[in-house]
């Protein structure tokens, strides 16, 4: 899951700017505040996606149905937008990888720990007692799943990706991004407007290229794979394993690059954000008929960098997004992420006696505020607390 809340400005990256700049320090730049709301968006998006799978908001029309049936792409505007803010945040160079990681620790350990703690009662009793598919691995590797999911490792071993607390997968590859963007700030570093643009078109491409190469070969034996198929070794590799996700970060910090380089023309804002929701419109339309490891991994990096980059150019006519009460709530988009399962399941189950869609409603709703709680009472304190302290 982008878990920055630093921003940037649209401003063209000039010479003389870059020599203002501290060479070797984070670039301080204002909130996009449009793009924190993007992250709730993206976090609501699959929210809807789990309601739906766990039967809870399973109903209602075809149109809803196939857009919270791919409510997993959420996931994959994360990492282009994760990739995307973080080039803006850290535009030249990192005075210090050790302190770059440690402050990245920082901003997502705390709520990360906070969701284990939420999630464990349930994980512990279902590998004793229960027989769920996704927690087989673990059932049989308890240590092993305990020590990979507190070391953020869980997404590198297939059949553990979805141990514990299930949306963390995306966490450990992010954990991966993480390690890696100190390479790819210097590797993207000056690169010509061509081969940025390029280079959005193919880090694209890869990630399509290694769907149509799990659809060809069928290396799980199966033709037809459903999103919530879980038990699948290549699947999850495909779907989970942070070498196979890492374009889509590539895509969101060759995107933040074009436009340190260009991000001035704000006449681009609506052709790109049009384009972007054309083409993610068309994938819901046509969600039942796109085998969805297509969907999946990547296949919409390229709509997700062209709706982020042209809310980064502001626009006049998306200031709506910039309201305080969506700002907020893209604020603890994180906490809602990997706290919604949680406290959906048990809201629901706790109101078993009231109407479905007020249950429903009430659930999210209990989500939003479990969201804001953790964001003021750990996320904050947490970060303020192990980030790096402040150099002279």
């Amino acid at each position: 899951m982008p878990l920055t809340r630093n921003g940037v400005t649209c401003l063209k990256e000039s010479p003389a700017a870059k020599e203002s700049l501290p060479s070797a320090a984070p670039s301080v730049r204002p909130k996009l505040k449009a793009l924190t709301t993007l992250r709730f968006l993206a976090a609501l998006h699959v929210v809807l996606f789990h309601m739906r799978v766990v039967g809870i908001l399973s109903g209602g029309p075809w149109w809803y149905q196939n857009f919270a049936g791919i409510g997993y792409v959420g996931v994959n505007c994360f990492f282009v937008l994760s990739g995307f803010i973080l080039v803006y945040t850290y535009a030249d160079s990192i005075r210090s990888v050790w302190r770059f990681w440690q402050a990245r620790f920082a901003r997502i350990y705390p709520a990360y720990v906070l969701s284990l703690f939420a999630s464990g009662p349930f994980f512990f009793y279902a590998v004793r007692h229960l027989e769920l598919p996704f927690f087989a691995w673990s059932k049989q590797h308890l240590l092993g799943a305990c020590f990979l999911t507190g070391s953020l490792l869980q997404s590198w071993v297939p059949q553990a990706a979805l141990t514990w607390n299930s949306v963390c997968w995306s966490l450990s590859v992010e954990a991966f991004f993480y390690l890696v963007f100190p390479l790819v700030l210097v590797w993207t570093q000056g690169l010509p407007y061509r081969k940025l643009v390029l280079g959005i078109l193919g880090w694209s491409f890869v990630s399509l290229s290694l769907s149509l190469l799990y659809l060809f070969l069928h290396p799980d034996g199966i033709d037809k794979i459903s999103a919530t198929e879980t038990t699948l070794l290549w699947k999850n590799i495909l779907s989970f394993n942070p070498l196979a996700r890492l374009p889509e970060f590539l895509v969101g910090v060759v995107a933040g690059r074009l436009f340190l380089a260009t991000g001035n023309n704000v006449k681009l804002a609506a052709p790109l954000i049009l384009t972007g929701l054309v083409v993610l419109g068309t994938m819901v339309v046509l969600a039942g008929k796109i085998p969805s490891p297509l969907i999946s991994a990547g296949f919409l990096s390229p709509a997700f960098a062209a709706i982020i980059y042209g809310l980064a150019l502001q626009p006049k006519w998306a200031a709506f997004l910039e309201t305080p009460g969506l700002v907020l709530l893209g604020d603890a988009s994180y906490s809602l992420y990997l706290l919604h399962s949680i406290v959906i399941g048990k809201a629901f189950e706790a109101m078993s006696a009231w109407p479905w869609g007020l249950r429903a409603a009430l659930s999210f709703a209990a989500a939003v505020a479990a969201s804001l709680a953790s964001y003021y009472l750990i996320e904050e304190p947490g970060r303020k607390f192990l980030r790096p302290r402040r150099e002279p």
